[in-house]
């Protein structure tokens, strides 16, 4: 199982290249770029970290790359900036499935 932790609205991610913390989870408020994970539109009310660019963290190569709750959009489900999106349903079902030494493949 994977570990667990609630979020607060102080919650962000650095996604500055060239900052200290880049591609780490910070707190706000921040003094540089940093996504903000407390959101009101509900797609990071479950949110897995992705471990893209971690170990070792490159600066530019990517930041802040989740697995995330998808947005609906007005012809289905509306594309990421780089990161996985499902529907909270199937979200929901994947997340027992999961754990730290899960394995992540995109594509072919």
């Amino acid at each position: 199982m994977l570990p667990i932790r609630a979020l607060s609205p102080e919650n962000g991610w650095c996604d500055a290249p060239g900052n200290r913390n880049y591609n780490r989870p910070v707190q706000h408020p921040y003094d540089d770029s940093a996504e903000r994970l407390w959101r009101s539109d509900s797609l990071y009310d479950i949110i897995i970290v992705v471990g893209y660019n971690d170990r070792p963290r490159q600066q530019g190569r990517g930041s802040a790359i989740f697995i995330h709750v998808a947005r609906q959009g007005p012809k289905g489900l509306e594309p990421t900036e780089g990161c996985i999106a499902l529907r909270k349903r199937d979200l929901v079902r994947l997340l027992p499935m999961l754990g730290p030494a899960t394995q992540l493949q995109v594509g072919d």
